[in-house]
């Protein structure tokens, strides 16, 4: 088994139809997926406590990114805009193989902490309005 370098991971959208548009200077991905909760199901009878799988809270997905207002289609100024326009946007974040994981999501938009010689970042926060869907690579 090989590994694979994170290097070339990209974060797109859907700007039209069925196309997605590349939000450049993605610098962390969160993690995908989540765990069920546990729900209870124990009886009197029961010796030990019992559980079923419940509804999984996938959370929010926070990006990260380095800072670029720099024109109307900087990742800053578009994922802003999203955020402003109030309404759910679909994503496609895509890895070196082939994979890929997309989702409807809101977007909250802040600037991170800056610091004394440091690049400026900042955080696009997904609210989940969807489940995550995978596609895996189409290599052999």
């Amino acid at each position: 088994m090989a590994g694979i370098l994170s290097k070339d991971t990209t974060l797109s959208f859907k700007s039209s139809g069925s196309t997605f548009t590349v939000l450049e200077y993605l610098m962390d991905v969160p993690e995908m997926g989540g765990d069920p909760e546990k729900v209870e199901v124990t009886t009197l009878k029961d010796s030990v406590k019992k559980y079923i799988p419940g509804i999984r809270d996938l959370g929010d997905l926070a990006f990260k990114f380095l800072y670029d207002n720099s024109g109307a289609a900087s990742n800053y100024r578009v994922l802003k805009e999203l955020q402003d326009e109030n309404k759910a946007a679909t994503f496609k974040l895509t890895y070196p193989d082939g994979s890929a994981h997309q989702f409807e999501a809101y977007v909250s938009v802040k600037m991170d902490a800056g610091a004394v010689n440091a690049a400026l970042t900042f955080t696009a926060n997904m609210s989940l309005q969807s489940d995550i869907t995978v596609t895996h690579p189409t290599g052999e």
